[in-house]
C-alpha cells in the first residue's frame, strides 16, 4: 500500500514511514532555507541596527549643537526653547523610522514655537505678561508674517532632500526582512513534498542508506519544489538596485550629515532675520495680537550674542560619519553579491553533503545509476 515509494522488489517501509518522510522533508526543506538565508538576513539585520544607531549618534550630535546654539547665543530664551528643539529631533528620527510624519511639518511646527519665544525674549524683551492666549496669537501669526524670511523654507527643503533617502533605505531594508522571512515558511506543496521523499528516502526502503541523490535529479525536484520561490529573482535584482541607488544618494550632494548638523546654522540666520526685521513684526503683531503689558523702559538684549559658529565635538560627528559612510560601502557591496540569491536557490540546496558528486553512483529516483 506504499503511495510514494513503490517498487518492484520487497521494501522495509510501510504508508506510516512514507508520512514520517514527509514530515521529515518538510521539516528540513525549512531549515535548509533558513541556513541560507542566515547570512543574508544576519546582514541586513546587522546594516539596519548600524544604520539607526549611527543615525541617532548624528542626530544626537545635531540636537546638542542646536542647544548649545541657544545657550551661548539666546540665553534668555535657551530654556524654553529646549523642548522645542527635543521636539524637532524626535519628530526628524520618527520620519526616517517610517512614521507617518513629514519634515515639513515638523520644522514648521518647530518654528510655530519658536516665534513666541523669539518675540518675547529678543524683539521686544519688555514683555511681562506673556499670557497662553498671547502666545497661542503668536504661533498662529508666525504663518502670515514670516518672521523668519526663507530660512524657515530653506530648512524645509534641504532636510527634505537628504532625510527622504534615509527613510526609503530604512523602510527598504525592514522588507528585505519580510521578504526573506515569507520565503523561509512557504509552504511545500504535496506533489513536492512526495518528491522530496522519492528523492532521499525511498533508497532506504530498499536498504540504501548510503546512496545519495544524482546531482541533475536533485536541480529538477529543487527547481519544482521552489518555482516560486525563484520566481522572485526580478524583483530581488530590482530591490538591490534600489537599495544601491538609495545608499548613493544618501553619501551624494543632499548629505544627511551635513544637513542634520546644518540645522543650527539655519536656526540662527532664521533668528537674526528676525531680530534685524522687528520693527515691522512688531508693528504687525501688534494689529493681530494687540499690545501686551511692557516694563517700562524696554529691557536691552545685552546678553545676546549673535555667534557665526557653533561650538562642536567634531571628532564625534567625524566618527559617525565615517562610521556610516564605511558600513554602507561594506553593506550594499555585500548585497551586490547576493543579486542571484534567489534565481539560485536550487543549485544551493543541492550544494554539499545531499547530492553525490565524485562517485559513480547515485540515485535517479527509480533507481542507483
Amino acid at each position: 500500500d506504499l503511495q510514494i515509494c513503490q517498487h518492484r522488489a520487497p521494501t522495509c517501509c510501510t504508508k506510516k514511514m512514507e508520512e514520517s518522510y514527509q514530515a521529515a522533508v518538510r521539516r528540513e526543506r525549512t531549515q535548509s532555507i533558513q541556513a541560507l538565508n542566515f547570512e543574508l538576513k544576519y546582514m541586513i539585520v546587522g546594516h539596519i541596527t548600524a544604520f539607526q544607531e549611527a543615525f541617532e549618534s548624528l542626530l544626537r550630535f545635531a540636537e546638542n549643537r542646536t542647544s548649545s546654539l541657544f545657550e551661548t547665543a539666546y540665553r534668555p530664551m535657551a530654556k524654553e526653547a529646549a523642548e522645542p528643539v527635543k521636539e524637532l529631533f524626535t519628530d526628524i528620527s520618527l520620519y526616517v523610522l517610517g512614521a507617518e510624519t513629514t519634515v515639513e511639518s515638523a520644522v514648521l511646527r518647530f518654528f510655530d514655537s519658536l516665534f513666541p519665544l523669539v518675540y518675547s525674549r529678543l524683539i521686544n524683551p519688555g514683555i511681562t505678561d506673556l499670557s497662553e492666549d498671547y502666545t497661542e496669537c503668536l504661533r498662529l501669526t508666525r504663518q502670515d508674517v514670516n518672521p523668519f524670511g526663507h530660512y524657515s523654507k530653506n530648512m524645509v527643503t534641504e532636510l527634505s532632500k537628504s532625510l527622504w533617502a534615509s527613510r526609503m533605505l530604512s523602510q527598504a531594508l525592514n522588507l528585505g526582512i519580510e521578504v526573506i522571512n515569507t520565503t523561509e515558511h512557504a509552504a511545500l506543496t504535496k506533489e513536492c513534498s512526495k518528491a522530496l521523499v522519492k528523492m532521499q528516502y525511498c533508497p532506504h526502503c530498499q536498504g540504501l542508506t548510503l546512496i545519495r541523490p544524482c546531482v541533475g535529479y536533485c536541480l529538477n525536484v529543487m527547481r519544482g519544489c521552489l518555482a516560486s520561490v525563484s520566481e522572485l529573482d526580478a524583483q530581488w535584482r530590482e530591490y538591490i538596485s534600489t537599495l544601491e541607488y538609495l545608499t548613493n544618494e544618501m553619501a551624494a550632494s543632499h548629505d544627511v550629515e551635513i544637513a542634520l548638523t546644518g540645522i543650527w546654522n539655519s536656526i540662527n540666520e532664521a533668528i537674526l532675520h528676525a531680530q534685524l526685521n522687528g520693527p515691522q513684526l512688531s508693528a504687525t503683531v501688534d494689529k493681530v495680537c494687540g499690545q501686551p503689558k511692557q516694563q517700562e523702559g524696554n529691557l536691552s538684549s545685552d546678553n545676546i550674542v549673535p555667534v557665526k559658529e557653533a561650538p562642536a565635538d567634531t571628532q564625534t560627528f567625524v566618527m559617525a560619519h565615517t562610521s556610516l559612510n564605511n558600513r554602507r560601502r561594506e553593506f550594499i557591496n555585500y548585497m551586490k553579491r547576493s543579486r542571484t540569491f534567489y534565481a539560485s536557490i536550487a543549485e544551493r540546496l543541492c550544494d554539499g553533503d545531499l547530492v553525490m558528486r565524485d562517485s559513480s553512483t547515485c540515485w535517479n529516483g527509480e533507481d542507483v545509476v
